[in-house]
């Protein structure tokens, strides 16, 4: 029996607005934008140094203080795919500033108290802003003169990667130097003036989809990703093997199994699974998981590897030294996000994305030769980094230029979500391996390179899906034009 499901409004054809190249928006559009998303992408990342110390600063258990990083990454995997949809539908400024007041409303929280359920609760309103890049990308595509998109959000989706390098550093020397609560408030001031800077310079678009939100659709999702997240940032404490894990992994294959079916029979769904099985969006999409998980190998395991003892495997720096390592990831990143968006505009995505994966295999195969100069570490962060620049910085023109402009925001969301979900298996896998190398307390040289070497894996993955992309796609025609693959 065939069931006739209603036309979803994706198979409509895509009209773009016709701008005129002079109609770009206020001049301070990027810049506010670009620096929204370096401070989101901070934000999520300050925590990471401060984790092995917030037992003495907040009296908690280890196990209650790694929710403060759980929750961040939990919560902005959920919002980034349903605030991309309510931006798409009800506006885009309107969305990122709900963004922005969550993320500083977090902060101001974190700057006042100690209290660890209060704390989690503040970590968890500031993982809202992991829709900043999503929705920003969107607005750029929709407010910038044709020639300057490519380059603009080239960077904007490489901010994640360069606010992640720099927030390392920055929380090190804050919390060395001065009370960990100065950082929250340094941050809440950030958040401040990047919101009036927003609400002042930044114009609503006028791109809309209209529509009724799919709010079945929003908590089925929610559940879903509750059910599979959890158990993947707990199992390494809870067991694997355990009933909970199991269970709450079952429950997350039933639940995805349900939202889908919710989604393909909904007139306006919250994820249009019909546009997002297309071929020229689904690679961009498996290859954002991938690179997720790989890019965030490289900045997760060296820090715990440049922290650790003298001895087998570690080299004994400081928190500040070793966040200072990985300052070079941040210079490289800015750089090879505009070669990124040259090398498409001449030679197509697909060398671009090509180039990026060899980058991050080349780069895992430095990091995981064991009793390595520092030198060859700092060398094998940037290496990795420059291939994370080169596929970040395609992802979101791919998605662009195959997607409706009316569900721009939304399709990005779920490419970030992909990438968050890749962040947070890596954070487990790697939990995992260097907790089965331990020895006297101290994960062994082997366990390093192990986990170097998954990364390794992902990196070639990368390059195969690469491979299925197709090699015309010069980006030199205007983004407003969707492919339809």
């Amino acid at each position: 029996m065939t069931i006739s499901l209603p036309r979803p409004l994706s198979a409509l054809a895509d009209q773009p607005v016709a701008r005129p190249d002079s109609a770009g928006g206020s001049r301070y559009l990027f810049p506010i934008l670009a620096f929204a998303g370096v401070f989101q992408a901070v934000l999520q990342t300050v925590m990471v140094p401060l984790l092995p110390s917030m037992p003495t600063f907040t009296g908690a258990s280890q196990t209650s203080v790694s929710w403060l990083i759980t929750t961040t990454l939990l919560v902005g995997a959920v919002v980034t795919p349903i605030f991309g949809r309510l931006a798409d539908m009800f506006g885009k400024k309107r969305m990122l500033l709900v963004a922005f007041v969550f993320m500083t409303l977090g902060a101001l929280i974190c700057a006042v108290t100690s209290d660890i359920a209060f704390l989690i609760f503040a970590r968890g309103l500031q993982g809202a802003g992991a829709a900043v890049i999503p929705v920003g990308i969107s607005i750029l595509r929709d407010e910038l003169p044709r020639e300057k998109v490519n380059g603009a959000i080239a960077m904007m989706s490489s901010t994640l990667g360069i606010g992640t390098a720099l927030g390392l550093p920055f929380a090190a020397s804050v919390a060395e130097y001065s009370n960990w609560h100065v950082l929250f408030w340094v941050i809440a001031g950030i958040g401040l003036a990047v919101t009036t800077a927003a609400v002042l310079f930044i114009r609503e678009s006028d791109v809309r989809s209209g529509g009724r939100f799919d709010g079945v659709g929003a908590v089925g999702l929610t559940a879903a990703l509750v059910c599979l997240l959890v158990p993947i940032t707990q199992g390494s404490s809870w067991g694997w093997g355990s009933p909970a894990v199991l269970g709450m992994f079952a429950s997350a294959v039933f639940l995805f199994a349900l939202w889908g079916y919710q989604q393909l029979r909904n007139r306006n769904p919250l994820v249009d699974l019909r546009v997002s099985a297309r071929r020229s969006v689904l690679l961009p999409h498996v290859t954002a998981l991938l690179v997720g998980f790989a890019f965030y190998g490289n900045a997760l395991i060296t820090t715990q590897l440049l922290q650790a003892p003298r001895g087998d495997a570690g080299y004994g720096l400081t928190i500040l030294q070793a966040a200072v390592c990985q300052l070079p990831t941040s210079l490289s990143m800015i750089v090879f996000a505009q070669v990124g968006a040259r090398v498409s505009e001449r030679y197509g995505s697909k060398v671009t994305i090509l180039s990026g994966a060899i980058c991050l295999v080349l780069g895992y195969a430095l990091h995981t030769v064991p009793h390595k100069e520092l030198w060859m570490v700092i060398a094998a962060l940037g290496v990795a980094a420059v291939g994370t620049a080169l596929v970040y910085s395609t992802l979101p023109m791919l998605i662009v230029r195959a997607v409706p402009s009316t569900q721009m925001a939304a399709a990005n969301g779920v490419n970030v979500l992909l990438r968050t979900m890749g962040t947070t298996m890596c954070s487990a896998v790697v939990a995992t391996v260097l907790a089965a190398s331990m020895v006297g307390g101290v994960a062994s040289a082997a366990g390093f390179s192990i986990a170097y070497g998954v990364c390794a894996v992902l990196a070639v993955l990368v390059f195969a899906v690469s491979l299925a992309l197709p090699g015309h796609d010069r980006m030199k025609k205007s983004p407003m034009e969707p492919l339809v693959t």
